[in-house]
């Protein structure tokens, strides 16, 4: 497995440049190309990536995701949410990497493991940064609309949000 890991780069690379060869397209200009047009979706999307990333650091700092927390926690009770769970569930839509350290702090304070820990991994897996995913995807292309897009992606993440907490709950209980 350790020769496979170490080559499988490599040998899809030479698989490519072949494969462009036999079919005669030239490979160093169609690779330019596409480089470039990857620096230019880089130069489309990093505006408002900035902005999602600050505004982040701002619904963290300000202490926003701690009064949601508190005030979402008698919602959370009617489907035996833990606590700490639920800001994960508020940031996981909006921050891959936020979301991954709340993760990491449940890990290292209830355990993975635990309930906690089991909701968490099913919940990461199961749910997308729908903010990012949105900024990226979009704003790539240009779309500044995104009509039914955001509330089908938020509905979604509710849904898997909700169905982490009871597959977990009936399954380990």
């Amino acid at each position: 497995m350790q020769y496979i890991s170490t080559f499988a780069v490599p040998i899809m690379l030479c698989g490519i440049i072949c494969y462009g060869l036999f079919k005669r397209v030239n490979v160093y200009e169609t690779f330019i190309d596409g480089a470039m047009d990857g620096i230019k979706s880089l130069v489309k999307i990093i505006a408002p990536l900035i902005g999602l990333m600050v505004s982040i650091s701002v619904f963290r700092a300000s202490g926003l995701l701690d009064l949601f927390t508190y005030a979402l926690t008698p919602v959370t009770n009617l489907i035996n949410m833990p606590g700490d769970i639920l800001p994960l569930a508020l940031l996981r839509p909006i921050s891959g990497s936020g979301s991954l350290a709340i993760v990491s702090d449940i890990y290292q304070t209830a355990g993975p493991d635990s309930i906690s820990g089991r909701i968490a991994s099913v919940m990461m897996g199961a749910s997308e940064t729908t903010f990012y995913t949105l900024t990226v995807y979009f704003g790539s292309v240009g779309i500044r609309k995104v009509r039914h897009t955001l509330k089908a992606a938020l509905f979604s993440d509710l849904t898997a949000i909700i169905a982490s907490v009871i597959v977990v709950q009936l399954l380990l209980r």
